[in-house]
């Protein structure tokens, strides 16, 4: 074992050669969306993406299925395992097999297994001060999902996050790993500050996020300030409050988006300025929309801020 859990990495990396490492993660969740073929879209997605956080390449995977012995329609399933055999094609992924049980609530996910070179390893730690942070996919999927669940959304807002959701984070991995970054983690139920946080603990640094340059979902802070909150938001801004310094300018509809748990969100990279400008050019000749929204500084008296 190379990548265990002492830094809480995205997944795990165990070396079978010299120049060969498994990389293996887990993830399943509970519908999220209503159409049950997005759903499965959304979490095979989410699934890949600790793979592409690590600059792996997805090659297996095992399908995880909770669904109702009885009173539910079977096509829905059907529909479900369409949707995540779909992507798990575009990542050029095997879906090797799977297990179901019987479960009063529908959830799905999948166990997936990549390759990477031991030496090639892209950790959450490791970003040197000076660094740029790069992100990849706006903010705000957890709102969107929570109001959705009111149906107190509209349904361009739902289809906008729906579409990110779904979006593979494989070329932003790609771009990554052929470019050279010196930290990586993909934003997902931690939100961008909990996930931040383990990038900036276990780098030993204090990371700065500038607030207007972080790109944020159409609908998202209206959801916020209409009081469509998820329990996962109260709880990521409940133990990370206390670590994160905000400046007066920054609104409280902001403050909270950026505790926001997301689902199947962007990548999150620290790297020098001037490979930061190599990447952004790489991801926008790709239609990416990665933007830098702040820097690596010297740790300070915590290891958050936003100005």
């Amino acid at each position: 074992m190379i990548v265990g859990f002492e830094t809480r990495d995205d997944a795990g990396v165990y070396r079978i050669s010299k120049d060969r490492a498994l990389v293996q993660t887990v993830d399943f969740f509970t519908p999220i969306v209503d159409d049950p073929f997005q759903f499965g879209q959304i979490s095979a997605a989410n699934s890949l993406s600790d793979i592409y956080a690590m600059g792996g390449v997805p090659i297996s995977s095992l399908t995880i299925v909770g669904f109702p012995r009885a009173g539910q329609d079977f096509s829905i399933l059907e529909s479900i395992l369409s949707g995540g055999m779909s992507k798990m094609m575009e990542a050029h992924c095997t879906v090797v097999g799977g297990h179901s049980i019987g479960d009063e609530e529908i959830k799905f996910g999948y166990a997936v297994t990549g390759v990477i070179d031991p030496a090639k390893v892209i950790r959450n730690v490791g970003a040197q001060v000076g660094d740029v942070l790069i992100l990849t996919k706006p903010l705000g999927t957890g709102v969107i999902s929570t109001a959705l669940k009111q149906d107190a959304v509209d349904d361009s807002v739902i289809q906008s996050s729906i579409r990110w959701m779904i979006q593979l984070n494989r070329d932003a991995s790609e771009i990554a790993q052929a470019r050279g970054v010196d930290a990586m983690t993909d934003i997902t139920g931690f939100g961008l500050l909990g996930h931040a946080r383990e990038m900036a603990r276990g780098s030993h640094v204090t990371l700065e996020f500038h607030q207007a340059k972080i790109p944020v979902i159409e609908g998202a802070l209206d959801c916020i300030k209409r009081k469509m909150i998820p329990g996962g938001l109260v709880n990521n801004k409940r133990y990370l409050e206390p670590q994160v310094e905000f400046s007066d300018s920054v609104p409280e509809s902001t403050r909270m988006l950026l505790y926001d748990p997301q689902t199947s969100g962007g990548l999150m990279m620290a790297c020098s300025p001037k490979v930061s400008e190599q990447i952004l050019t790489d991801m926008r000749s790709r239609g990416i929309p990665a933007v830098g929204i702040g820097k690596v500084c010297e740790s300070g008296r915590v290891p958050l801020r936003v100005v």
